[in-house]
């Protein structure tokens, strides 16, 4: 942890706008064990470290006051290790009903190794076993992740920068999301991060907008 948090970003909006910036978009800031965060294991909790779901309360509430949008980042393809489903299954087994939540290959599951002899035996991000991979054709978890999206712009905030979208291939799913977040709010912005020609992204069902690297 480097330090700071959302209130700091509080004290520093009136700089900010005269600056010029009119909207702000934050790097993940839900719970997790990772300084960067992008290892969320609650995404219904903004992580205390940061000031909590009252810091980013306060946050929305200071911002909105002077015509400015705030955007979060959603890392919706997979979570951490220490994510509450995911560690339901570390501790009871094939008997966990979280058991497809994920995509597990085999027994034992692995979080803390990997290699040839002993690999994590459940798909990951890259490969590395701090980060399963949401099995987004179940049902459960289609419905938790639309209920997250949902969630926090009843709770106030613009819009979703989407990490790795195009890991999770499924357009019915970001149709879904799409229509779930404009059901909350017509005007929230959606931005995924998409590297390549990003024209089927755009084309009104699933994006308003994609990052732009070059």
């Amino acid at each position: 942890f480097q330090g700071g948090d959302l209130l700091g970003v509080v004290d520093k909006l009136d700089y900010l706008q005269e600056l010029g910036v009119n909207a702000i978009y934050l790097n993940p800031i839900f719970a997790s064990a990772s300084n960067h965060r992008y290892h969320t294991y609650d995404y219904m909790q903004v992580d205390p470290l940061l000031g909590g779901n009252r810091a980013l309360r306060e946050l929305l509430d200071a911002a909105h006051a002077r015509n400015m949008y705030v955007v979060l980042d959603g890392v919706f393809n997979h979570a951490s290790r220490g994510f509450w489903a995911f560690h339901h299954i570390l501790e009871c087994g094939g008997d966990s009903p979280y058991i497809d939540w994920f995509i597990v290959r085999g027994w034992p599951l692995r979080p803390y190794e990997h290699s040839a002899e002993k690999p994590h035996n459940y798909d990951a991000w890259w490969d590395l076993p701090a980060l399963p991979k949401f099995n987004i054709k179940n049902p459960g978890v289609r419905k938790y992740l639309l209920d997250v999206a949902r969630y926090w712009i009843d709770f106030g905030i613009d819009g979703w920068r989407l990490d790795v979208p195009e890991e999770i291939n499924d357009a019915e799913f970001w149709r879904a999301f799409r229509a779930t977040v404009k059901e909350g709010n017509p005007d929230a912005y959606i931005v995924g991060e998409i590297w390549h020609e990003a024209r089927e992204w755009l084309s009104g069902d699933r994006f308003d907008a994609v990052m732009n690297y070059v």
